[in-house]
């Protein structure tokens, strides 16, 4: 198997790091699911465009909470899941930030960007895909000590 190849030659601390970063793009993926799913759903029930994307955001981003706690990041601490929860809805609403702060720059900054606004999307996911990780490693899923 390719990444576990890959893992076993790199040192232990960047392995694991490469591995949670793997796994925590997994779970991103899932959430995309859930987050579409659950939109396509309220919009069947009725809730608006705008309603519908706080009920789905909400619906994906403690999925990914979830997944997570269990598979990415289950060395952490697992006291206060509740404050945990909160901690990382507030952290993949600063990922958000990053994503969406990456795009509108490019767009409004490079003309290649703004004809073909797919790079400016792909780049934004990387960098809210970056920010979530960096932000949920360092001050959601803390390792229990």
């Amino acid at each position: 198997m390719l990444p576990h190849r890959l893992l076993s030659r790199l040192p232990p601390a960047h392995a694991k790091l490469l591995a949670e970063l793997l796994r925590f793009g997994v779970v991103g993926t899932l959430g995309f699911v859930v987050d579409t799913a659950t939109l396509y759903l309220a919009l069947a029930l009725g809730a608006g465009l705008y309603g519908g994307r706080v009920l789905s955001y909400l619906a994906a981003a403690s999925a990914n909470w979830v997944l997570n706690r269990a598979w990415t990041f289950r060395s952490a601490d697992r006291s206060r899941p509740g404050r945990q929860w909160l901690m990382f809805l507030a952290v993949n609403l600063l990922g958000f930030v990053c994503n969406y702060g990456t795009y509108a720059v490019l767009v409004a900054g490079w003309p290649m960007a703004a004809a073909h606004p797919v790079i400016a999307i792909a780049a934004g996911s990387i960098a809210g895909l970056a920010g979530n990780f960096l932000l949920s490693r360092r001050f959601v899923f803390k390792t229990s000590q």
